[in-house]
């Protein structure tokens, strides 16, 4: 699939999509505070205290009376949900918080330093509904008593580009409710709607190379991806995109069927996959258990079978056997799982975190 993520970031980095993004999909009274004249884009690469570059995707900031608000958008364009985005999200802003405190770019009222405060933003295009917990502290297992008050809290917003009707899209006169339009059409009709629009929305002269990043997102992603079949002309403007969408309407309509029934049995052979890895996996955790009950007893077994949940490796569940004929005692083999089941999910982690 062409990848979405240059075109999004190039659109994105335009003041007039990130304003209409804000005003049109942020439902918070403090949006009409903010000056959108004073709009500014902050560099999204830092470097850590290991000297390692992460490059993030999208900064802005705006003034909110006589402070900065951070506007932090992280564009997420995978079809896939990323169950720890909340997690990557927390050493994304920690990074920003750091070359804020570098650079001492700090303000705060009467004298004192403080940091400034942040709005994290997931723009998800996936066809799916996003599933993964938006909080930071429902990704971490409950601790002892008292422990509570020291877990680490973030929240993001998530805006799921899939969640708005086609209607309510078009009432809007909203740069970023065209390009989740576009993103949501299944026929032609409404991406001729919306470049109809554009075209009308985008006509000033200090607006050409917004214009120009909605026509070369349309031609090298959105074009590509939905007709990857198809051998397109060189389109230089929207009025030719459109034009070009007219004459060949029904070769439009016939492949994005086709595309449409193709991708509904890929999907369908990707849930039965995963069907079948989540029912093999089950079976090894009843097998792991009878084994446990026969070896240390049932309650050995019922304090195992929550810790078995968070294991998704086949290759763990086999080790896992043979330690369990190893361990000499029960405290031994349920510190044992519990080391299993903490490595991996810092592997999961840490690969998340490192594929960004």
């Amino acid at each position: 699939m062409t990848d979405h993520d240059p075109g999004y970031k190039r659109l994105f980095s335009h003041p007039e999509m990130i304003r209409d993004l804000l005003i049109g999909f942020v439902r918070e009274p403090w949006i009409a505070d903010l000056d959108f004249n004073t709009l500014e884009k902050y560099p999204g690469e830092f470097t850590d205290d290991r000297l390692r570059q992460r490059r993030n995707d999208v900064i802005w900031r705006v003034r909110w009376g006589p402070d900065w608000l951070y506007l932090y958008v992280l564009l997420e364009f995978q079809s896939g949900v990323h169950p720890f985005m909340a997690a990557r999200l927390s050493t994304y802003l920690d990074l920003l918080y750091q070359d804020l405190i570098r650079s001492r770019q700090l303000g705060g009222r009467r004298g004192q330093r403080r940091l400034p405060p942040v709005l994290p933003i997931v723009l998800y295009n996936g066809r799916r509904r996003w599933t993964a917990p938006t909080e930071l502290a429902d990704l971490i297992e409950p601790g002892p008593t008292g422990l509570d008050a020291y877990r680490p809290r973030l929240r993001y917003l998530l805006i799921d580009e899939s969640a708005y009707r086609d209607a309510e899209l078009a009432a809007m006169r909203n740069l970023a409710a065209a390009l989740f339009r576009l993103e949501n059409s299944r026929d032609p009709e409404p991406v001729r709607a919306v470049l109809i629009a554009l075209a009308e929305w985008l006509k000033a002269p200090e607006q050409i190379e917004l214009r120009h990043s909605f026509v070369v997102w349309l031609r090298e992603a959105f074009l590509k991806t939905r007709l990857p079949a198809s051998h397109f002309p060189e389109l230089n403007n929207l009025e030719e995109i459109r034009i070009m969408l007219s004459e060949r309407v029904l070769d439009w309509t016939v492949q994005w069927k086709q595309q449409g029934r193709q991708e509904g049995r890929q999907e369908g052979r990707q849930e039965g996959l995963q069907q079948g890895l989540q029912q093999g996996l089950q079976g090894e955790r009843r097998l792991l258990l009878r084994q446990i009950r026969r070896r240390f007893g049932e309650a050995t077994a019922l304090q195992s079978a929550l810790t078995l949940e968070r294991i998704e490796q086949q290759a763990v569940f086999e080790e896992l056997g043979e330690d369990l004929v190893d361990c000499a005692d029960e405290s031994a083999w349920l510190a044992r799982l519990q080391a299993a089941a903490d490595e991996k999910g810092a592997e999961a982690l840490s690969s998340l975190l490192d594929n960004r």
